[in-house]
């Protein structure tokens, strides 16, 4: 099998060129062998405490869904279709993955490590990583290239936005311990500091302001490790706006986590 470097040889060229090579199905079984183990990720800690983003492994993932066709996959009472590229991805009992019966999917080229909880319907796209003990719960959605770390919660209904374009976008990343939410959305490369508390119906994007009461500063694209955010409200400007006493919804960090935090959120374990 191809290694890591050797990938990343084969697939930092023009696209055109990827597509004929005849060794593009070793690599792609490569690629999807070393997602799956996640010794390849879209997205990885640079050792400085931020982010590095590996664009060619996204533009690997790209190049598989434009070499492939579509094609019947099995998985039901009746047909589905995709690119063949990313079937289901299947587990055995040896990957000691919780795979709850009731609809959920995992793709493959998603890593899922020892110990993930997926509750049904939940689903996993390709590229994503879902570190040890993580609980994926009904109707979350893990997107194409999130990263996820470990000991994560992510509550019914969360919604962890993926991107592969471009390629040099930075996923969604929830670090390790974060208590998401039901309801929340992460979208647009949010980062979620380590042992943040979500609140249930926050949403994040790329260009949502985050209002810290406790430090009086406001935050973008980045939760501040522990903070504790919850829905809030702005006034809207304007006349008609001031008229109707309309306004605008904005997360605000109401404190950092603290033991009583902890408590609240050690249901998680009791799951387990």
């Amino acid at each position: 099998m191809m290694d890591a470097a050797a990938l990343r040889t084969f697939y930092e060229r023009d696209a055109a060129a990827v597509a004929a090579d005849p060794l593009f199905p070793e690599a792609h079984a490569a690629l999807l062998a070393h997602l799956e183990a996640g010794t390849l990720r879209a997205a990885e800690p640079d050792g400085a405490g931020g982010w590095r983003v590996n664009a060619w492994v996204k533009g690997a993932i790209l190049a598989g869904f434009r070499a492939h066709p579509l094609a019947e996959q099995p998985g039901g009472p009746w047909p589905f279709f995709d690119k063949d590229a990313y079937p289901a991805r299947r587990f055995t009992l040896a990957d000691t993955v919780r795979l709850v019966p009731g609809g959920s999917s995992v793709r493959r080229g998603a890593f899922v490590a020892r110990g993930v909880v997926v509750m049904p319907p939940a689903y996993i796209n390709v590229g994503a990583f879902v570190d040890e003990g993580t609980m994926v719960d009904s109707h979350a959605l893990v997107g194409s290239c999130a990263q996820i770390g470990k000991r994560v919660h992510l509550s019914a209904a969360a919604q962890v936005g993926g991107v592969l374009e471009p390629a040099g976008a930075r996923p969604v990343v929830v670090e390790d311990e974060a208590f998401v939410g039901g309801l929340v959305g992460l979208f647009e490369g949010i980062r979620v500091g380590r042992r943040a508390v979500l609140a249930s119906g926050v949403i994040i994007t790329g260009s949502t302001l985050i209002q810290d009461l406790v430090q009086g500063r406001t935050w973008q694209r980045e939760v501040p490790e522990g903070a504790v955010v919850v829905p809030g409200v702005r006034p809207a400007s304007g006349d008609h706006a001031r008229a109707h006493g309309l306004a605008l919804s904005v997360p605000v960090i109401v404190k950092y986590r603290d033991g009583r935090t902890d408590a609240a959120t050690a249901l998680e374990d009791a799951l387990r």
